[in-house]
């Protein structure tokens, strides 16, 4: 009289399957925090190195009695990193910034070293703070 249906078990139930969607909503939950963390430090980092590239160049000049010329930023006054991408440009050469902080650049002249200082702290954690300054030259070496 009645016939019995074959059941075909293939495939995923329901339930399996929000199972899979809640563990991978998890994992992206806390991966997103870690990621936005190694970009900061990462924008960080290149800016850190741009402004050890300024430094020498004005370092250079420095030494050389050269006066260069700079864009985008005036001597002895910081210079705000917006968030986009902050460029300066000394003499032909642009240094791009993409963190959020302040740079200061200090152009060397006479027994006034040159020095370039960047913090970033707010941005990039605590220790996204750099100084590089040179030695003032003696009257021997004027």
């Amino acid at each position: 009289m009645f016939k019995k249906v074959k059941e075909n078990k293939k495939g995923f139930t329901l339930a399996e399957l929000l199972i899979v969607v809640a563990i991978i909503a998890v994992l992206v939950a806390i991966s997103i925090p870690i990621f936005s963390t190694q970009l900061n430090k990462a924008k960080w980092a290149v800016d850190e190195a741009n402004a050890r590239s300024i430094y020498a160049q004005l370092a250079a000049d420095y030494l050389t009695d050269t006066t260069p010329t700079i864009e985008g930023a005036t001597s002895g006054t910081a210079v705000s990193i917006a968030g986009g991408t902050t460029t300066i440009k000394i003499d032909s050469q642009e240094y791009k910034f993409q963190g959020k902080g302040t740079i200061t650049i200090t152009v060397g002249t006479g027994t006034t070293p040159a020095k370039v200082e960047i913090d970033e702290s707010t941005f990039a954690g605590n220790n996204a703070k750099a100084t590089f300054a040179s030695a003032a030259k003696t009257s021997t070496e004027n």
